[in-house]
């Protein structure tokens, strides 16, 4: 189990360290990703983006690097990446990782999201193990496999500019229009996505006038309005988005 170091206590980054973090969704900068696990926090600012990163460095011996983001990000908060070698052990280093981390902000249950997955998904040690690869050959495979159930894939026939994860939300930036946020609430085959979907289809033209303001920002997708949420298809894959 860790230990905090000297210059910061328990509780010290509470609120400050978001309780969802990404696993190879950032190239590593050390070498190849096949080679190296990068896992990526987000940080409300740069001191305790700074502080997260010495504690990390200072902490954990198996850790090859840590560092975060030069300055904020769009939304303006930071992100700290932390690259570890892929091998067998890596669940059980995260968690390491993750019992000190979640002492200094208060974080009893963390979540991650497997390289830019709309899915995330509750930490334990064998979701861990289960998700990420722990050699090359299943790293390989494993992007392949996942080709569509991430949203960088997802969104390949926008015109936007970017797009980022903020917990459960995608945030869409396109080029002179206000940023749109939309929370995550599920992803799928395409039949799968309409059945879970909770409420009707939505037809009255206040509704079809939403859909094609989506269509027009996010791109030429099929997109229903069922309830209160919407459905994009894409390849016989499916999102539910909800506005926030």
């Amino acid at each position: 189990m860790s230990k905090l170091n000297e210059a910061l206590q328990t509780g010290d980054l509470r609120f400050l360290v978001d309780d969802i973090f990404e696993v190879d969704s950032y190239a590593s900068k050390m070498g190849d990703d096949q080679d190296i696990v990068v896992l990526s926090f987000t940080v409300e600012s740069l001191e305790p983006a700074k502080d997260l990163v010495n504690f990390i460095e200072r902490g954990y011996d198996f850790v090859l690097d840590a560092d975060s983001t030069p300055g904020e990000m769009a939304d303006t908060k930071y992100k700290v990446f932390v690259e570890l070698e892929r091998n067998r052990r890596v669940a059980e280093q995260i968690m390491e990782i993750l019992d000190g981390v979640g002492k200094l902000a208060n974080i009893e249950g963390f979540k991650f999201r497997y390289y830019k997955s709309f899915e995330s998904l509750p930490v334990d040690e064998t979701s861990l193990k289960e998700a990420i690869p722990g050699t090359k050959d299943e790293y390989t495979t494993r992007i392949k496999e996942g080709r569509m159930n991430n949203f960088s894939n997802f969104f390949n026939r926008s015109y936007l500019e970017s797009i980022e994860a903020d917990n459960d939300t995608l945030v869409f930036r396109k080029k002179y229009a206000e940023p749109l946020r939309m929370r995550i609430r599920g992803a799928g085959a395409t039949s799968a996505v309409y059945e879970s979907a909770p409420g009707r289809i939505m037809l009255e033209s206040k509704h079809i006038a939403e859909v094609l303001y989506l269509t027009k920002y996010l791109g030429n997708y099929n997109i229903t309005k069922v309830g209160e949420s919407f459905i994009l298809e894409n390849d016989g894959f499916a999102v539910l988005l909800e506005k926030v």
